[in-house]
């Protein structure tokens, strides 16, 4: 099964995903660890990304998707993968859709989570970190995950906040990108929308975003039965 995943950040997204990898062994690819990736081990393609990105500029799509395409023939991806960070606009998605199917690999489901966006800065914001374990949920915004004061609400431990989900412009300008339905990426994924929409085997399936973890879950899941 190959799916290509949509959502803002603090959709839950990257939660799903992992959920996704370990219920159908499948890799989830993130094109941020492609590009760390081949600079890390000096290929070809790697070099030419990191000659535009040591310069500030953004890597070209002639680079960045012969990347994605050698990351997804990969052998652990025989059985299926899970794409998350591209496309981020639709001529992105039309390259990507292209290369795809050049290389006769299927995209079977299309999966956007969505959330208002207030409501997703206000998650990421509210995120705080355990200093026993990083993986414990915490969060001021949301009731289920809500600490104890500044205490940790799984083991009691200190709490701390990532300096970066404190950068409210940083998160507006993230969320700018996303929520763009004519350049960004939201335009990418509503040129999948519209291809499903016209047949074929490609299934697009939108999630609700603003239930916790376990409720979003049981609905991809579902969605995807």
């Amino acid at each position: 099964m190959n799916i290509l995943f949509f959502g803002p950040n603090g959709s839950g997204k990257g939660t799903q995903g992992a959920i996704l990898k370990d219920r159908f062994n499948t890799p989830h690819i993130e094109s941020g660890a492609i590009f760390r990736d081949n600079i890390g081990k000096g290929t070809e393609l790697g070099a030419k990304a990191k000659a535009y990105i040591d310069k500030g500029d953004l890597v070209p799509d002639e680079i960045t998707i012969p990347m994605i395409l050698d990351r997804l023939q990969q052998s652990d991806c025989k059985n299926g993968w899970l794409l998350d960070g591209f496309p981020r606009n639709k001529n992105q998605a039309i390259k990507l859709d292209e290369a795809l199917k050049k290389a006769g690999m299927g995209l079977d489901i299309v999966v956007e989570i969505i959330l208002d966006r207030e409501i997703a800065k206000n998650r990421i914001m509210g995120r705080r970190l355990c200093e026993k374990d990083n993986n414990h949920p915490n969060n001021i915004f949301i009731d289920a995950i809500k600490p104890n004061g500044d205490k940790c609400r799984v083991c009691g431990g200190d709490l701390k906040t990532r300096s970066d989900d404190q950068d409210e412009a940083a998160i507006n300008k993230r969320h700018d990108i996303y929520y763009d339905t004519v350049d960004g990426t939201l335009a990418s994924a509503y040129y999948f929308r519209d291809l499903a929409a016209k047949g074929g085997n490609m299934k697009y399936i939108t999630l609700d975003g603003t239930p916790g973890v376990k409720e979003v879950t049981a609905e991809l899941i579902a969605k995807l039965s």
